[in-house]
């Protein structure tokens, strides 16, 4: 059985640019944190490549680094 393609496979996203904060934003969770592989459906290296992204993005302030807490 083939695996299910991941995200960036399936809209023939070849480079990850930590200035796209929108496809970011899709690998982050609810309370901020980056989504692990067998979430994200993406091989090692991209997985690898995306944290690293996201990090630079967060470190410029692009992204947050924690998201704000839904009010119950």
């Amino acid at each position: 059985m083939a695996r299910k393609p991941s995200y960036l496979e399936e809209h023939g996203i070849k480079h990850i640019d930590y200035k796209d904060t929108k496809l970011l934003q899709r690998f982050i969770g609810a309370n901020g944190r980056i989504l692990p592989r067998r979430l994200t459906r993406l091989d090692r290296q991209q997985q690898r490549l995306m944290t690293l992204a996201i990090k630079r993005a967060r470190h410029i302030a692009l992204l947050p680094f924690v998201q704000e807490a839904e009010a119950f």
